[in-house]
């Protein structure tokens, strides 16, 4: 402990003096609270309601909330909140993380900010690992809000839209991370406002804090599909592509036609234009699609995909050439870099470009848009307006805390003394000696009745460690993270006297191991790690599983210089300090350079981790602000806004950008490739082809051209609106294309920023940061998205025809999620009121349910 700290305090200290005040304002309240009836009581959440509405904040109204709070709790559940569950609870309403130990009730804690925060009617979510937790509690803490007249909801896997819709519009709300992070992606995929379950993201409190947010931060959420476009509709269009007829190229001819007012007369199916890169289809092209697919009109919105699948294999065959635009390499169509003429391996050309090539040059057409949405945990989380968690362990971590997500971790105050032993490891030199320990330890404390939790790192370790006990004829009960009631339920009476349990890190987290009392009279539960996690954290998880409010207990953690750990930081060196010491064989050795020594690998994994989590939130935060703009712009579709100004302001930005692509600024008019032009624009909007006679060149500049194209598109598109009997009906269709188009092209652009991140790592760049190419890559990749979807929008727009029949759609079809198998074991809604393990037997016994009747039910 530094200087500072011994002066003034550690940080949690300092912070905890500051609240200590209010606690203690909560505490003076409860023989107010005892005195009030039931209806009074809840009549509490009416009053503080409208206090709300007349000025006063959450922070005015706390002490008296928490109270009430409080007092709900000791009339419904028989549990008051100690003096340090209140200062958690206002930690919790402050958006920061409330570090505390293993068995102090965070559950219940939890319910003091979730009462507080959800007087204002805007939700709260209380997010758990995993669904057997979140059902747990919201039937037992639930209790309490229903009691002072909040509406309580639980998302569980197994449940429908509808369902999950009426538990997000409760008060208070509990769900697993993964539930609502994939509720999020799928609001942002719906097609109908109706469709939409989360309201807006308000106040989230999350339990085991460090798990959510840290240990599955590794891997954002990602919801997988097909797309409606078949990978197999590439090789059609490009076998038709290669019978159409090329026209005549657009030449001096056609200028001199256009000069001279002639009417152009199209030849064959197609023209290419190779200087715009533009490839157009003519009428007799057209036609010959429409026959070729049994289509009556290329035009209709319903045949996007292959008006743009067939304009693709055409660019493909006519405008991208092997060995010069890309090179085919083991079955790769692979990019070369136009300044350089390196190969760029991982990059795509967007908007199925790059599968039309590969058609073209048959090598397998790679899969289209598998990931429909995606976002990291991090991202998620920080849409909250405010958020607060709560761990056992989260110091370790309060650096990445404060970096990634802007809260600061407080640790509170134990309510008993933790008088738990934490013994020094017990080094060994091999594996087979530190397993026999083991056994040895284990035995040892069930001889006296004392239980014991065998802490793996690992599901093989458990098994091992299982068969070692078994031929020594010990009992006991093997355990690993599949989350499931049975599980939380025997890691409950983990406690028992004599009980020997071996459990991975992770199995049962969140549920309390309660002593009876020969087990507390044999020395409390003794906790053995089989090996150090590459983590501290986890590993004082372990360790916090005993000595809960005062018990006894102990811990020691039996490590060999086979682990995985050791072997790879420094074992040579701790070897040598072995040999130095002249240990034998099976000798056990405690020393403080050995513990040292495995706290810096710790060290050095959690730095090497945090590394990792930063760097996919560096490379998503490309996509989270593209997202941003491409949720926000669905949103304003499905709340039925008026979409006319964007749509109006796409078909003068297309103009624009034809003009621009074209005409250069000092360009004398004489000079301007006007047919190129006509290339550009005919095909998106029918606007007559332009023509300007040789003598009023003098009469034009470039603005001038634009205003007038300008002019003429929109006078077109106020023509096609006049068709239309009602403008509403024209408001919905522009509403359905722009929503369709989006969607078609943001999943497309997902897939393709896939394949750049995959691949960007694999470039040399020599000293240039991928991260940065990856930016500026991804960057221009949202440009061409972004004018692909004005460029379908506005050719749709002008070609739909009045008696057609345009609905919304679903893009893409759902196939599944990447944490599918987090959801084994959904728990089944219960008829009657769940019975706990240490609850008293509904027989009237006397006895804890476990110790009666419950027994007889295993």
């Amino acid at each position: 402990m530094g200087l500072v700290q011994k002066l003034f305090g550690t940080h949690s200290e300092r912070e905890i003096k500051l609240i200590k005040p209010t606690a203690d304002k909560v505490v003076a309240l409860r023989p107010e609270m005892m005195k009030l009836s039931d209806e009074e009581l809840r009549g509490k959440t009416k009053e503080f309601k409208g206090r709300l509405e007349k000025g006063e904040t959450l922070d005015d109204i706390m002490p008296e909330a928490y109270a009430v709070v409080r007092e709900a709790a000791r009339r419904v559940l028989n549990m008051e909140h100690y003096p340090v569950q209140i200062l958690g609870g206002i930690i919790l309403h402050q958006g920061r993380i409330a570090e505390m130990k293993t068995g102090e009730g965070k559950t219940l804690v939890a319910t003091l900010p979730a009462y507080l925060n959800a007087l204002e009617g805007k939700g709260v979510h209380i997010v758990t690992v995993n669904d057997y937790l979140a059902h747990r509690d919201a039937e037992w803490m639930g209790q309490v809000h229903e009691f002072l007249g909040l509406t309580v909801g639980v998302v569980l896997n197994s449940m429908n839209s509808d369902e999950r819709r009426a538990a997000y519009n409760c008060d208070i709300t509990y769900v697993t991370n993964n539930e609502l992070g994939f509720d999020y992606l799928r609001d942002n995929m719906v097609i109908y406002k109706e469709q939409l379950v989360l309201r807006e993201l308000h106040y989230a409190i999350v339990d085991e804090v460090d798990s959510v947010l840290i240990d599955e931060a590794r891997t954002p959420l990602i919801i997988s599909g097909q797309s409606g476009k078949s990978t197999k509709l590439y090789e059609i269009c490009d076998s038709l592509a290669k019978r159409l007829q090329r026209g005549e190229e657009s030449g001096e001819m056609t200028k001199m036609a256009a000069i001279m007012k002639e009417e152009i007369t199209e030849t064959g199916d197609f023209i290419v234009n190779e200087k715009e890169k533009v490839v157009n289809l003519t009428a007799q092209g057209v036609e010959k699609v429409e026959q070729f697919f049994h289509i009556e009109n290329l035009a209709d919105p319903e045949n996007l995909e292959i008006q743009h699948n067939i304009i693709l294999a055409l660019r493909a065959n006519y405008l991208m050439f092997r060995d010069q635009d890309y090179v085919v390499k083991d079955d790769q169509v692979l990019i070369v870099d136009e300044f350089t003429g390196r190969i760029m391996p991982g990059r795509r050309y967007s908007d199925g470009l790059h599968q039309a090539i590969e058609a073209k040059e048959h090598v397998k057409v790679k899969r289209e848009s598998k990931t429909l949405a995606t976002i990291t945990f991090q991202n998620f989380f920080n849409k909250f307006d405010k958020k607060a968690g709560m761990t056992g362990t989260a110091l370790t971590e309060e650096k990445e805390f404060r970096d990634i997500y802007g809260m600061d971790v407080i640790e509170i105050p134990t309510n008993k003394p933790v008088i738990r032993d934490d013994r020094q490891d017990g080094v060994y030199k091999t594996k087979r000696e530190k397993l026999a320990a083991v056994v040895e330890a284990v035995m040892e404390a069930h001889r006296k009745g004392q239980p014991v939790l065998v802490g793996t790192i690992n599901i093989d370790s458990s098994e091992e460690i299982s068969n070692l006990l078994r031929k020594k004829g010990i009992p006991h009960k093997v355990l690993n993270a599949k989350f499931h009631e049975m599980e939380a339920e025997i890691v409950a009476e983990a406690g028992v006297h004599g009980a020997v349990t071996i459990a991975t890190n992770m199995a049962g987290r969140g549920t309390d191991i309660k002593l009876d009392d020969e087990a507390r009279a044999a020395g409390g539960l003794k906790i053995i790690g089989t090996e150090r996690h590459e983590s501290r954290r986890i590993d004082n998880q372990l360790r916090g599983r005993s000595g809960r409010q005062g018990d006894p207990g102990e811990s020691r953690f039996y490590i060999s210089l086979e682990d995985d750990l050791m072997r790879l930081f420094g074992s040579e060196r701790l070897m040598s300090v072995f040999n130095t010491l002249g240990v034998e064989d099976g000798e056990e050795i405690e020393h403080k350079m050995l513990s040292s020594a495995i706290e810096k690998a710790q060290k050095k994994i959690e730095g090497n981790n945090f590394g990792i989590r930063k760097r996919l939130l560096d490379y998503d935060e490309v996509m989270n602000e593209q997202r941003e703009v491409i949720y926000k712009e669905r949103r304003r579709v499905l709340d039925g806004e008026s979409m006319r100004d964007v749509i109006y302001k796409m078909i003068t930005d297309t103009v624009e950008n034809a003009v621009d692509g074209t005409i250069s600024d000092d360009q004398a008019p004489e000079d301007w490739d006007i047919v190129g032009l006509n290339d550009l624009i005919s095909p998106i909007i029918p606007i007559k082809p332009i023509v300007i006679p040789e003598e009023e060149y003098k009469n034009y500049n470039k603005s001038q051209l634009k205003h007038m194209l300008k002019e003429e598109a929109v006078k077109l598109y106020e023509e096609k609106e006049a068709q239309f009997p009602e403008a509403e009906q024209v408001r919905e269709l522009e509403r359905v294309i722009l929503l369709k188009v989006i969607d078609r092209k943001w999943m497309d652009h997902i897939d393709d920023m896939d394949q750049l991140r995959q691949g960007i790592g694999l470039q040399a760049y020599g000293q240039r940061d991928p991260l940065v190419e990856y930016k500026m890559a991804g960057y221009e990749m949202f440009d061409a998205m972004t004018a692909n979807i004005q460029e379908d929008t506005v050719k749709l727009l002008f070609h739909v025809r009045v008696e057609q029949k345009v609905e919304r759609e679903q893009v893409a079809k759902v196939t599944g999620t990447n944490k599918d198998d987090s959801a084994v074991n959904t728990p089944k809604k219960r008829e009657n009121k769940k019975i706990y393990p240490n609850d008293p037997c509904p027989c009237g016994s006397g006895k804890k349910y476990k110790q009666c009747c419950g027994r007889l039910e295993k």
